[in-house]
């Protein structure tokens, strides 16, 4: 049985480009029909079932982001790559967000034509979409409204090539998620290849992501391949891309916007084809305001965005997400999985997290470390100021300690020796302590009950150097 070949809707007015990419795609197995105008393609989409399309913006009669809406209404399911002029990245940029595949610059170079069908016809059979499922599912891990926006919202990055910005505070799992949109596109079965910009010294950093010839400077024995030639065929995630220097930053813009790539002390250039998903936790909008990060290279990178929540705002997917590092934990040291008790719930479900994932990964490791038992309790997951506030709260307890945690104390019969700010300071540090200890140390808790903004309350601790933010 002879094999169906894929069927391409190649659009522009001119007859001339039209042949030419019709004669290139026949020569790797891509049958073509080709409509000059935006009602020709309509009517070629209504009568024929197409594996992609190509269509140029200019149209006699509309334009390409026409005909984008158009095929996003009818046959949502259709990659669509668009023709742009040379240079005309705003409304190549406009077309990636409205839901096109990719874009190919004018004039068109054959191969960069050929691979970007290529992707756009490898669609994944139904076994493929279970299993990208499955992935999902095992690698973002919650049920939480804001977890399953970003599921929704990865999907459809995920189907286009268009470069991905992901921001969100440190430790909220950005490379996870970098490392999701690769392996749901149809890129997976190429590298993924994270590089950290702020961990590379500025000196080798040309070197590091670009490569080098031998020879061409002190040290250079041989000739390396660099990162970025690395990723060819997969995904490039650039976390930090704040931390390039400026310098860097023009070289990295042109080789995302032209695929190519010069190494030190090569003649001549390199084609690399990749998709850049780059992150950062700093607000690069304001770093173009102060001069510290190109907006050319800004607007390139920041076509798609992603917004990771922080831990606090996930509710119960903490506890999930618990859960998860103590089976995991549990197995790779070859222990039995540890149980969490109703306090030691009570108590993650009132943190503040800082630092996110990472920093809850790091308190149930500490935890399982710190429990003798099959439990892992209160004491277990505090940290070391926490434990110690709390055992002077305990040993100094008072009969008088068991009223509200509002209650004043009781009058002194003499003028404080210390002097009535002190004996005042003194007096709030207690009761800051005992709103603490009777919340479990959940902030947002205590500054309910004393009355008080959460911010009044941070400020209050960090006077007494009880703030717990960098452990």
């Amino acid at each position: 049985m002879v094999e169906k070949r894929p069927l391409v809707l190649l659009v522009d007015d001119e007859e001339d480009l039209c042949l030419l990419m019709q004669m290139s795609l026949s020569r790797i197995g891509i049958d073509t029909h080709s409509a000059h105008s935006l009602g020709e393609a309509k009517k070629c989409l209504g009568e024929h079932a197409y594996d992609a399309c190509l269509t140029d913006l200019n149209l006699p009669d509309g334009n390409g982001l026409q005909l984008l809406d158009w095929i996003n209404e009818h046959c949502s399911n259709l990659p669509v790559a668009v023709l742009t002029a040379y240079g005309n990245m705003e409304i190549a940029i406009a077309a990636l967000k409205a839901g096109a595949f990719d874009f190919v610059s004018k004039p068109v170079n054959p191969k960069h034509l050929e691979q970007l069908l290529q992707k756009a016809l490898n669609k994944p059979v139904e076994q493929k979409q279970q299993q990208a499922e499955m992935l999902e599912h095992k690698m973002l891990i919650g049920q939480s409204l804001p977890i399953q926006q970003l599921r929704v919202t990865l999907k459809k990055i995920a189907r286009s090539q268009a470069p991905v910005f992901i921001t969100g505070e440190s430790g909220t799992g950005k490379e996870v998620v970098a490392n999701l949109v690769h392996r749901l596109s149809n890129r997976n079965e190429g590298p993924f290849i994270a590089i950290n910009c702020g961990a590379i010294p500025t000196e080798l950093m040309e070197s590091e992501l670009f490569g080098h010839k031998k020879g061409s400077f002190t040290g250079a024995t041989q000739d390396k391949q660099g990162l970025i030639q690395s990723a060819h065929g997969g995904s490039l995630f650039l976390d930090e891309i704040a931390e390039l220097p400026l310098s860097m930053q023009v070289k990295l813009l042109r080789a995302v916007q032209e695929k190519r790539i010069r190494p030190v002390g090569s003649d001549s250039e390199i084609d690399v084809d990749f998709r850049v998903i780059s992150a950062s936790h700093q607000d690069l909008e304001a770093l173009v305001q102060q001069g510290r990060f190109r907006q050319d290279l800004f607007f390139r990178i920041h076509v798609m965005d992603l917004i990771l929540p922080p831990l606090r705002e996930r509710g119960d997917d903490i506890l999930l997400l618990a859960h998860h590092f103590i089976q995991k934990i549990s197995a790779e040291w070859g222990i039995p999985a540890k149980q969490l008790t109703a306090r030691a719930k009570e108590f993650l479900i009132g943190q503040y997290f800082p630092g996110n994932v990472r920093e809850l990964r790091n308190i149930i490791e500490r935890a399982i470390t710190l429990s003798d038992d099959d439990a892992i309790d209160l004491p277990q997951l505090q940290s070391a100021p926490q434990r110690q506030m709390a055992q002077q709260i305990t040993a100094s307890a008072e009969p008088a300690a068991q009223t509200s945690v509002l209650d004043a104390p009781s009058a002194p019969r003499k003028l404080p020796e210390e002097g009535l700010e002190a004996y005042l300071e003194k007096i709030e540090k207690e009761i800051l302590l005992n709103a603490l200890n009777l919340t479990h140390w959940n902030r947002t808790i205590a500054a309910k009950k004393l009355g008080m903004t959460f911010r009044s309350l941070r400020y209050r601790l960090k006077k007494f150097g009880l703030d717990t933010d960098e452990d």
